[in-house]
């Protein structure tokens, strides 16, 4: 060893300085230049890009991808090294690179640089952000009470998501009723459409608050997501029956019904008061309509009403929580018969009492052997005026009271001689009330002025004939 470093020694003072050559860049040589800066993508997850590196005077240099953060060569010219299927490298011929990625993915984040091995090395950065839409977690990963609890409970809604950026969470109805927030034990509460917050909680539950909830989480990229939840209250079965007495006639048919909140859901059943279960038949006709997700309606239609289904009905709803029941009580409904002609009554013949006085006109009195006619033809003169005289006493009535007349020997005008007269009468004068009279008769003392009148006009000159 020690003669070798003296062999060097020696050279050096025979030879002068040794001569280092360092490999330098020529005077006259164009160094590679970028053309333009790469690209910097936002896109969402599962979308493709590329990143595009041109290079004017590359010369005898070589063009590489490098992943930023895992100082990873990703490629060389046109040879791929990673070993990742979702990449791809081309080149146009002259002087442009392209670095592909397909269905971008989270992991694929960062900065990506294209460089040339010049010395030192040059080489440029572009950025690749993938936003990632919301997801909300299964429900195996939901915490709290679950989403079922009795009436005046408390349920509590878990709806954790992930995205990028960060998700917002909101909560409302599916069928846009409103959220009944309730503390203070049930005194105060507050109504809102929309609740803000990954978590729900609902206090002092009614059953009003069933139904379905939806979780929606959204940040910006689409699609907005949404969880539905199901909210179960349960309480006791109840009944409500509108109409407790119902009438039908016999061989009709009748409708009744009920209406039944329950939950968790109840077997539903009619019976009679006095006997079993019924059954559904030609007889009976069952059915049941929902309102909503705790309510429904119960209907029985009895065709062809007989004597026996008169009674009691029951209509039932039992579940684990217990049974109700409603009663309906149907009546049979007697309608009045249509009258026939053989049940009206007949009609009976008038009759009149003699000395009592009737408001018949005169013409409706004559005498025998004479008939009235519409012009009075068959009156005597001497009737004619008697009449004409009793219209010259406004005092004094001219309505004489009914009686029959007796006469012997001849009559006067067509007939001839004979007995008692014939009355013909209104039924509708016999029946009237005379003014100013309280009663249908007149008063005693009209009757004995119509009689002192009757006696005078009878003794006058203008019927000596009587």
């Amino acid at each position: 060893m020690f003669n070798r470093n003296l062999i060097v020694v020696a050279l050096i003072f025979l030879y002068g300085n040794l001569e280092v050559n360092c490999q330098m860049h020529e005077p006259d040589e164009i160094m590679p230049e970028f053309y333009a800066p790469l690209e910097n993508w936002t896109v969402t997850q599962g979308r493709d890009i590329y990143f595009t590196c041109t290079v004017n005077n590359l010369g005898k240099y070589k063009v590489a991808w490098i992943k930023s953060d895992s100082k990873a060569i990703l490629a060389i010219h046109t040879n791929l090294i990673a070993h990742n299927h979702r990449l791809t490298v081309t080149h146009n011929g002259h002087n442009t690179w392209k670095l592909h990625v397909f269905n971008v993915q989270k992991n694929d984040t960062g900065s990506y640089m294209c460089q040339i091995n010049t010395q030192p090395m040059i080489l440029q950065t572009g950025y690749l952000d993938v936003r990632i839409p919301p997801n909300i977690l299964d429900e195996a990963d939901i915490e709290g009470p679950g989403s079922a609890a009795m009436e005046g409970g408390t349920i509590r809604l878990r709806c954790r998501s992930t995205g990028k950026p960060e998700p917002k969470v909101h909560w409302k109805r599916k069928d846009n009723r409103h959220i009944v927030i309730r503390s203070d034990g049930a005194r105060e509460k507050q109504e809102s459409a929309t609740v803000k917050g990954d978590t729900l909680e609902l206090t002092n539950v009614h059953r009003t608050d069933m139904g379905k909830y939806l979780c929606i989480a959204k940040n910006n990229v689409p699609p907005t997501v949404s969880k539905e939840f199901n909210v179960q209250i349960h309480f006791h079965p109840m009944i409500k029956v509108t109409n407790q007495l119902v009438a039908a006639p016999t061989g009709s048919n009748v409708h009744i019904q009920c209406y039944v909140e329950t939950s968790p859901k109840a077997m539903h059943s009619w019976a009679k008061v006095d006997g079993g279960d019924l059954m559904p038949n030609a007889k009976y006709k069952m059915s049941e309509t929902p309102i909503n997700e705790y309510s429904l309606q119960m209907d029985l239609t009895i065709t062809s009403l007989e004597p026996k289904d008169f009674g009691g009905y029951l209509c039932i709803a039992k579940n684990a929580l217990g049974k109700a029941e409603g009663t309906i009580r149907l009546q049979e409904l007697h309608l009045p018969s249509a009258p026939t002609t053989s049940d009206v009554p007949e009609q009976e013949p008038e009759k009149y009492d003699e000395g009592v006085p009737t408001n018949s006109d005169d013409e409706n009195f004559v005498l025998e052997g004479g008939e009235p006619t519409a012009d009075g033809d068959d009156r005597s003169s001497n009737d004619q005026q008697r009449q004409q005289e009793q219209q010259k006493q406004p005092s004094v009535s001219t309505k004489k009271p009914p009686q029959t007349v007796h006469g012997g020997g001849s009559g006067g005008g067509n007939g001839g001689g004979g007995g008692g007269g014939v009355r013909h009468h209104d039924n509708k004068q016999r029946h009237g009330s005379v003014k100013g009279s309280g009663s249908g008769y007149p008063p005693r003392w009209l009757l004995v002025l119509t009689a002192v009148a009757t006696v005078t006009l009878f003794r006058s000159p203008a019927v000596s004939r009587w």
